[in-house]
Parts: C-alpha cells; sequence; structure tokens
C-alpha cells in the first residue's frame, strides 16, 4: 500500500477531493489557491485556509512574533493570487503545554499586528492542546465571481509574468542550517525567511486592471508555481529568464551552490506568478507598480514548462515544496 510519504501532499488532495465530491454552489473546485461558494448577483463567498505546523514551518530562529505573522501571510499571499480582499478570518490554536505565558503573548501581538498590516480583523477562533505547534488561519472574502483570477486562464500567447525575484528564501535557509553564526549576507538573506510579504495591494491591483488571464503565489516554489498554472490552463510554458536576487547570486557563488535551484525550487516566497494578455502588458505593469518582471510566453503543446536553447528545449522540473514528501513550506 502507497505511504503518506509516497503520496505527498498533493495526492492526499487528491484522495479528498475524490472521497468529498464538489458542491453544486462550489464557484471554484479543489485544486485553486482558494474556494469559493455562489451567493447571489454574480457574488461569491471566498474562503481560505492554511496552517503552519511547528515542527515543518518554523526554522530555527524563528520567534512566536514572526510565526504568528507567518501563518497571516501564508493566508493573505493566497487571496492575493486571486485579487480577493480578505475582510474577517479565525485563527484555531494548537498549542504544546511547554509554551509561556510570553510566548502566548507575542503569538498574539504577532496576529493581531499582521492582520492589522493586511487589513482584516481576526473575530474568533479555537484554541486546544497538541504535541506541536500548529496555528491555522481561515479568511473571508466577497468577491464578483467574473472577475476572480483562477489558475485556468492562460491561453497560447499570453505573457509569463512574475512579482519579484527568487530565491532568497531558500538562501536564508541553507544559511542558517549551514552556520550557526550567520554572515552579515547571510542576515540579508534571512530577512525573507523571518518577514515574509504577501503582495495583497499588487494582487488586487492587478486583478482590477483585467489584463491578467491566470494566477498563483509561490510559495510552493517558482517551478512549482509555473507547472499548476501549465497544468490547470493544459498549455506549455516557455521560459526566458528567471529574476534571481543579488544576494541569493552571491552567497551561492561563495558557497558552491546553483543561484538557479534556490529560485526555481526553493519555495516560501510569496511573489504573484502570472500570465498577461500580450496586448495589456503595460497595463499590468502600471497596476504591479514597478514590480513586474517578464520571464516568458504561453505556448502550444502538452502541459510542460521549459527553457529554450537554440533548437532544444531543456526542462524544468515539476519539484517544489510539498508535505510529507519535502521540507514544509
Amino acid at each position: 500500500m502507497e505511504s503518506l510519504k509516497e503520496l505527498g501532499e498533493f495526492g492526499v488532495i487528491r484522495i479528498l477531493e475524490e472521497k468529498l465530491g464538489t458542491s453544486p454552489l462550489a464557484a471554484v473546485g479543489f485544486g485553486d489557491d482558494i474556494a469559493a461558494v455562489s451567493l447571489d448577483r454574480g457574488r461569491v463567498l471566498v474562503l481560505k485556509t492554511d496552517m503552519l505546523v511547528g515542527s515543518t514551518d518554523v526554522p530555527p530562529g524563528m520567534t512566536m512574533y514572526q510565526a504568528a505573522r507567518k501563518s497571516v501571510v501564508a493566508n493573505v499571499s493566497d487571496m492575493a493570487a486571486k485579487g480577493v480582499r480578505p475582510l474577517a478570518g479565525l485563527v484555531s490554536l494548537g498549542l504544546p503545554a511547554s509554551l509561556t505565558k510570553s510566548d502566548i503573548v507575542h503569538m498574539a501581538i504577532g496576529l493581531r499586528d499582521s492582520a492589522k498590516e493586511y487589513g482584516f480583523p481576526l473575530v474568533g477562533g479555537d484554541t486546544n492542546e497538541s504535541n506541536d505547534l500548529t496555528i491555522s488561519i481561515a479568511l473571508f472574502g466577497v468577491a464578483n465571481r467574473k472577475r476572480l483570477i483562477l489558475r485556468s486562464g492562460a491561453r497560447v500567447g499570453d505573457v509569463v509574468a512574475v512579482t519579484g525575484e527568487f530565491g532568497s528564501t531558500a538562501a536564508g535557509l541553507s544559511a542558517l542550517l549551514r552556520d550557526k553564526r550567520p554572515s552579515h549576507l547571510a542576515h540579508q538573506l534571512l530577512q525573507a525567511v523571518y518577514n515574509p510579504q504577501a503582495q495583497l495591494e499588487t494582487g488586487l491591483n492587478l486583478a482590477a486592471s483585467g489584463a491578467i488571464t491566470a494566477s498563483i503565489d509561490s510559495s510552493d516554489g517558482l517551478a512549482w508555481s509555473l507547472h499548476e498554472l501549465a497544468r490547470a490552463s493544459k498549455v506549455a510554458m516557455r521560459i526566458d529568464h528567471v529574476p534571481i536576487d543579488e544576494d541569493t547570486v552571491k552567497y551561492a557563488a561563495q558557497y558552491g551552490h546553483e543561484a538557479m535551484d534556490f529560485a526555481l525550487y526553493g519555495g516560501e516566497e510569496y511573489h504573484l506568478v502570472i500570465t498577461v494578455n500580450p496586448s495589456r502588458v503595460e497595463r499590468a505593469k502600471r497596476a504591479a507598480g514597478g514590480r513586474l518582471r517578464l520571464i516568458g510566453t504561453v505556448t502550444r503543446g502538452p502541459p510542460r514548462v521549459y527553457f529554450q536553447r537554440a533548437r532544444s528545449e531543456i526542462r524544468i522540473e515539476r519539484r517544489g515544496c510539498e508535505h510529507f514528501k519535502h521540507r514544509g513550506r
């Protein structure tokens, strides 16, 4: 019988999708960043939940404040990818008995500050005792069904774009695990690990521009996110350029790593990975406020992601952060 490690997170999701089925009220099914339930007058209730688990999602040195904030950022980032502003949230906590009052106070302040940062209240939730720290956030918003930006809208000829540079989180984690006394360069990279940012306003502006056709956040890694867009949209993607963070390039050269591997497969970076109508690229650039980097083109063919070199295709592997198989997000 297939083990959980062999099945992986996405195998688990496929089983749940098969056994739970699809409700007639569901405006968005399993397999996208969010779920949505039909309301009235073309509106949908948008729901998002994601959990942070101490042993897989909290790296050494991360404070309780930062862990709480990261749990909020991960949820907001998926809402940003759909162009939806969260209106309210719930938080459920699984708390080991070993935690102190100070831990709980710092966690609560981190939850409060991060929710305020992204403009919504946390209005309730639940607590329970647990063997491992667990912070589960659920967000709620309302949107026009026709304006939701899903993973499945990419079309041949669209431009592939991202809203940032990649590799810093993976390089920072590498530095953290390598050195007990990180260098100045590593300290710079660790900011991406300890203080990630969700691009909510950028996502809202891009969705409102009418320029983008498909979207996903990059928390599972750039390569995985590109493959997910290709799979959901039934297209191929030719990548011409991967924007890599400058400090990541320096760190990789200094310690004998491949900066491209950090950028493609690292994960835990909350940029947006999108496809853009080719006639509206300038509109998308204005909406993104200078953040947008054009990295490729949507092409015909079976779903795949590749570099084109002369007459040869170099496949970009379909891998990234997947629970049960790799270290968690």
